[in-house]
């Protein structure tokens, strides 16, 4: 090989391996984690945020569920680095139950709790003994009564508001039943009860809108603002910052108010 040859391989060989150095810092850079949320109006957010946060240089993977215990049980296990879709009361309730070691870091939205029914169109024509189904975990059972109470149906115990159940009813004119359910099945028993007590994200899914479908809507309550949740241990990880950083950003906001028109709100 000439001596011009030789040159020429040389400095192919110098732009390779740049090149190769080049790509490991930016790989170094770029950091890829996994976020749940539940299918619907909470993983469609997330979209909306990820898409903030890739051009930031971190990549969010979005693992969905159909429940609302998983994906905390998945985070304390460490098959997810954060989760997004519950706000602080529920969070605490299974803090409480399970003793997992996680914490929100950041508020995201707030989508209203409402009252359906496909017997009555006014919250007022519910007659006596009339079968409400609601919320069987601690946190959304006790979001149901409060609306309830807010619209003057009943009167709960003094004290037991956060953490109500049917048992501290200590008022009840109308007699009102109580059916509890699972929150992903309160949507569906619309047929088979009076009315139901029903988490937005499921009855967007449903095809039924908060605001324009309900008969009784809950008011905004900055405790039900839901948040984004990591391990402890995590907190203060850059990455956290970035994740929240980008999930509050008027590109998310715009997202919310443009795709959940009086059904979700921005929270921060």
């Amino acid at each position: 090989m000439d001596e011009i040859g030789s040159s020429c391989m040389r400095m192919l060989l110098s732009l390779i391996s740049l090149l190769g150095f080049v790509g490991s810092l930016s790989a170094a850079g770029a950091e890829t984690i996994k976020v749940g949320a539940t299918s619907g109006p909470h993983a469609e957010v997330l979209e909306a945020a990820a898409k903030v946060a890739a051009r930031e240089g971190l990549t969010v993977r979005i693992v969905e569920f159909n429940d609302y215990i998983q994906p905390n049980a998945a985070l304390a296990a460490g098959d997810l680095d954060a989760n997004s879709y519950q706000h602080r009361p529920f969070l605490q309730a299974q803090l409480d139950a399970r003793g997992y070691d996680i914490v929100p870091v950041g508020r995201t939205v707030l989508f209203p709790i409402a009252v359906y029914s496909k017997k009555y169109k006014k919250i007022e024509d519910l007659p006596k003994g009339a079968l409400i189904s609601i919320g069987s975990d601690p946190a959304n059972e006790a979001r149901s009564l409060i609306l309830l109470q807010e619209a003057g149906l009943l009167t709960l115990r003094p004290g037991s508001e956060s953490k109500a159940t049917p048992l501290d009813i200590v008022g009840n004119p109308k007699g009102f039943r109580f059916k509890e359910l699972e929150a992903a099945q309160l949507v569906h028993a619309l047929d088979d009860v009076d009315a139901s007590v029903v988490n937005a994200n499921y009855a967007l899914l449903a095809g039924l809108n908060p605001q324009r479908d309900s008969i009784l809507l809950e008011k905004p309550q900055s405790q039900y603002v839901c948040e984004i949740v990591v391990r402890k241990k995590d907190r203060d990880a850059p990455w956290v910052k970035k994740l929240v950083s980008s999930y509050q950003s008027d590109e998310v906001r715009s997202f919310v108010e443009k795709r959940f028109p009086g059904a979700g709100f921005a929270g921060w």
